[in-house]
């Protein structure tokens, strides 16, 4: 599977690097240097090059470097609009991906809300995040950006004695805007995972 993503990356970089937009730094937004551009992306240092992807420390041909390729892609100079919220169902051409959207953000996150509250401040600082806005509702919530013009805002529900822990994850008003709306999925569900390694720390 490893083999199937490179390939994808590596031809979605070359379509990038073969008429690379002379505004791409401003886009992403990110800093140029040389043939590279350096942003955050997931919590971590992102550095797109003609061949390769590395985030943190390593190169990835993965799920995550795959989404990051296909932002880049979609770069334009649009802005990040956070409000209203949406839920992943509310974008077009959403429904085929909808019960892949929801499940990792419920199933992954509603068993460890707890934790997350605890390690809340180390999540947002990780994803250049803010407290999420006062319509959210919830016990909690918080707004993350896992990708610079992309926003998701997760709003957790404690447990009780009548109802167990669970969580809701909306998304940027505009977000569709920098990525196809399968891709989004894909957003929601890596950093609800990159989430749960941070309670872990």
């Amino acid at each position: 599977m490893s083999n199937n993503y490179d390939k994808i990356i590596q031809d979605n970089l070359r379509q990038l690097y073969l008429n690379l937009p002379i505004d791409l730094s401003e886009n992403l937004p990110g800093e140029q240097v040389g043939e590279q551009f350096h942003f955050n992306a997931f919590g971590n240092k992102c550095v797109i090059d003609p061949h390769k992807i590395i985030l943190g420390e390593e190169e990835h041909a993965s799920v995550p470097a795959l989404i990051i390729s296909v932002y880049a892609l979609h770069a334009n100079s649009e802005n990040c609009v956070l409000s209203p919220l949406k839920s992943f169902k509310e974008f077009p051409d959403s429904i085929s991906h909808v019960a892949a959207s929801a499940m990792p953000t419920s199933k992954l996150l509603g068993p460890h809300v707890a934790e997350i509250k605890k390690a809340k401040q180390r999540i947002v600082r990780t994803f250049n995040g803010t407290a999420g806005p006062s319509e959210a509702g919830g016990d909690f919530s918080f707004t993350l950006y896992p990708l610079p013009k992309i926003a998701l805002c997760y709003i957790f529900y404690e447990a009780d004695d009548d109802f167990s822990a669970s969580v809701r994850c909306l998304y940027s008003n505009n977000a569709n805007q920098f990525m196809p709306v399968s891709g989004l999925a894909d957003v929601g569900e890596y950093t609800s995972k990159q989430i749960l390694k941070l309670i872990d720390q």
